[in-house]
């Protein structure tokens, strides 16, 4: 059986640097989530979709196809063959991928390519639902979370570093609806499993979470190292 490390938790908790570093310590496969609903969200913007219809999007994802890559730059995702890696990491995109992402027909449109990456390889996977739904026996699941000030002013810093001018209220305000919508959704809410280890990193750094979540598969017995 292959290892499977689940880390859920709200958006600008640092899961996907936190899983990131995490596959590249133990050697094993990054699978990040949510640059799939990212990439369907992407294409549904391209399109000018309604992402208020649902019925409008479902008609939609037959268009719709995505593949993922692993090399030394880590995990590329690909939307009808082109390389979208960097697009999908736009604000806009983020948010319509928080609204579209509650959808029925979009999450079972990923959930048979996620929970068959996890059956053929070691992985880390993250993303809202990974450990309640996804992959319901991953030997390991983490919920990874931060208070809204600390997840607000680490987007602002990585904003910042892009050269960009961003607006904390802004920030802080988008954060806070997405854990509106993720928490209260009625399909696969956001909530923590309940075998997983809640993780708060609002006073940690990259390091240390990386090293608490290695601890923490160890005492699992999902690590022998």
């Amino acid at each position: 059986m292959a290892l499977n490390i689940a880390i859920d938790g709200p958006a600008g908790a640092g899961k996907s640097t936190i899983a990131k570093l995490l596959s590249k310590k133990l050697g094993i496969v990054y699978v990040d989530t949510g640059a799939m609903y990212r990439t369907i969200a992407l294409y549904l913007l391209e399109k000018k979709a309604d992402l208020e219809d649902e019925a409008s999007v479902e008609s939609m994802l037959g268009d719709i196809n995505i593949n993922i890559t692993h090399n030394e730059d880590g995990m590329h995702i690909f939307l009808n063959d082109r390389d979208v890696t960097a697009m999908i990491r736009d604000e806009a995109v983020g948010n319509a991928a928080s609204k579209t992402s509650a959808y029925a027909c979009v999450r079972q449109k990923l959930l048979s390519l996620q929970r068959d990456i996890a059956a053929e390889c070691d992985c880390v996977m993250d993303g809202r639902d990974i450990g309640s739904f996804i992959l319901p026996d991953a030997q390991v699941k983490i919920y990874l979370t931060a208070s809204v000030q600390a997840r607000t002013q680490r987007r602002y810093d990585e904003l910042k570093g892009k050269g960009e001018d961003p607006v904390w209220d802004e920030i802080m305000s988008g954060i806070s609806q997405r854990d509106e919508q993720d928490m209260n959704r009625k399909i696969s809410p956001l909530v923590q499993a309940e075998d997983a280890v809640y993780l708060d990193s609002s006073d940690m750094d990259i390091g240390q979470v990386v090293d608490r979540i290695i601890e923490i598969s160890t005492q699992k017995g999902a690590l022998t190292r």
